[in-house]
């Protein structure tokens, strides 16, 4: 490929390589010039243009990053069409992403302008995102070089898809470590699950002893499990200590103690018989991003996990103050219709209203939450979840009759990030795009969410669409699935503006008024709004 300057009467089909303004029409990057184009940058007083002539032996930049994506695709994969020199590859399962680095190294060495890149190795993806992309700076290259690139590329990217897996649960008992505490970690865990389709066969809850412990362990894998975890009431500090003295005591082998992931430290990696122990740290109560989440994955996607593996994490495993701050780089997929969802969160304890549950109170002759709902289904979406707690019965008779999805947050006393999550794990696998609405904002009607929607698909990356108020954001706000592991990752009593805050570049605002900020959290914000609480609508 030649590329340089050259004067219109002399470019007829060449490619052409600045956007260029006519009197009439404007010519793109990348548009293949016509003598038509030629004579009328002629006639518009253009002397000189930036061209790239295409020679013998290249191929050109689509082409070129098909062939390059195809080559790379292993298992697990799916692929876009290719535009502009970039063909994309998806995830077709969920799974775990497995990349050979040096080959993808080794490619993007052969040539400048062929370029091949990833998310991270062993990255837990979903059906559906984005995995890698293959791009072509230039408007051709090579033939040579492109086939080096195919051959050292070849096969260098697959997804270990999950099996679903059964789990037997072993948790040790000590007087400080409350029940409670034991009923929320089997639910995170269990959330933690649900990507893979595995579920918990059996818990046992035990005395903090070894012997306790090796009984325990034999009894789950006789009832057929085929992953045993451990969470021990006291953290592993030895080799000696409780866990790996109960597994030696089965008859098990402890392959590797520790890890070099901060959260996620006092890992235990073992196995009875053919069957995988993994000792989780007490970190893994929460659901924030943890190096249990990382050794987990693997096993769940049916991959080895030695030694040396776990040791070589260290490397990107300082999760303490950085969390998962997705950014995502490509846009929108193209050639289906976007099934949006919507989830309203209608878990709270109402405190600020002293009492009443101010979902019940009702305005314009509709409770509040009745408000939120029929905006939802009345939108026209895929689905609509929404997520009780307090008063649960109370709230979901309100709707009963809307045909909409109730999930329960039984940790719903924590936090706006429980619902968050609650909410988010009961969508369809499929979806695309969720709308979080608040229960307690009755002037967003459906006409606010279909302008959410106008927004997300006006435009590639908008894939954070966000209600405004005077330019102020408030809610709802739309998210693009590629934010769902980060809203699923969310804790404590926080929302997920941080996420917004974390990329600004994916972010779209619609101007909706004070309804995107109306907050009716006490007695008198509800009376000034013309509502009433519940027993005073008299």
């Amino acid at each position: 490929m030649k590329f340089g300057p050259c004067p219109p009467e002399e470019a007829e089909g060449c490619i052409l390589a600045h956007r260029t303004a006519l009197p009439n029409r404007v010519l793109k990057k990348g548009h293949r010039l016509s003598g038509q184009d030629c004579a009328d940058m002629t006639a518009a007083g253009i002397d000189s243009l930036m061209v790239a002539r295409i020679e013998a032996g290249d191929t050109g930049e689509d082409a070129a990053a098909e062939r390059l994506a195809t080559a790379a695709a292993g298992t697990g994969l799916e692929t876009d069409t290719a535009f502009t020199g970039r063909m994309n590859l998806y995830a077709a399962t969920n799974g775990v992403l497995v990349v050979d680095a040096e080959a993808v190294t080794k490619t993007n060495r052969i040539d400048p302008a062929i370029t091949f890149a990833t998310l991270p190795n062993y990255t837990r993806v979903v059906a559906g995102r984005m995995v890698a992309t293959a791009k072509i700076i230039s408007f051709a290259v090579a033939q040579t070089q492109l086939q080096a690139a195919e051959s050292a590329l070849k096969g260098a990217v697959h997804v270990a898809g999950f099996r679903p897996r059964k789990i037997g649960l072993l948790a040790t008992q000590l007087p400080h470590l409350k029940p409670s505490t034991m009923d929320k970690t089997r639910r995170v865990l269990e959330e933690r699950l649900l990507p893979s389709g595995s579920t918990v066969l059996s818990e046992h809850r035990v005395p903090h002893t070894q012997n306790a412990v090796a009984d325990a362990l034999l009894a789950l894998k006789e009832e057929g499990a085929d992953l045993l975890i451990l969470f021990g009431a006291s953290a592993v500090v030895d080799r000696q200590d409780v866990l790996p003295a109960g597994l030696d005591l089965a008859g098990g082998t402890v392959h590797h103690l520790g890890m070099p992931v901060d959260p996620g430290n006092l890992l235990m990696l073992g196995s009875l018989g053919d069957t995988p122990v993994l000792g989780a740290p007490g970190c893994a109560r929460s659901p924030k991003e943890n190096g249990f989440d990382w050794v987990l994955d693997r096993l769940l996607a049916g991959l080895e996990v030695r030694p040396d593996d776990i040791t070589a994490m260290g490397v990107g495993g300082l999760l303490m103050e950085i969390g998962t701050r997705p950014q995502p780089r490509e846009g929108k997929r193209k050639g289906k219709a976007d099934k949006i969802a919507a989830l309203i969160l209608g878990a709270g304890k109402s405190s600020r209203m002293g009492g009443p549950n101010k979902l019940l109170a009702t305005l314009d002759g509709k409770t509040l939450i009745r408000h939120a709902a029929e905006a939802a289904t009345d939108a026209g979406l895929a689905q609509t979840v929404l997520v009780t707690g307090h008063l649960a019965e109370e709230i979901g008779a309100q709707v009963d009759d809307l045909g909409i999805t109730l999930v329960h947050n039984p940790d719903f006393a924590d936090g706006m990030a429980g619902s968050i999550r609650t909410g988010m794990n009961a969508l369809a696998a499929d979806t695309d795009a969720v709308i979080i609405l608040l229960g307690d904002m009755p002037r967003i009607g459906s006409d606010v969410l279909k302008r959410l929607i106008d927004a997300y698909q006006e435009n590639d990356n908008s894939l954070i669409v966000t209600a405004t108020a005077d330019g102020k954001r408030g809610n709802p706000v739309l998210w693009d699935r590629r934010f769902f592991d980060a809203l699923k990752s969310l804790s404590g009593d926080v929302g997920a503006r941080h996420i917004i805050g974390d990329n600004p570049g994916f972010v779209a605002e619609v101007e909706i008024g004070a309804a995107a900020r109306l907050d009716l959290d006490t007695p008198d914000a509800l009376q000034q709004a013309g509502g009433k609480l519940p027993g005073t609508e008299g």
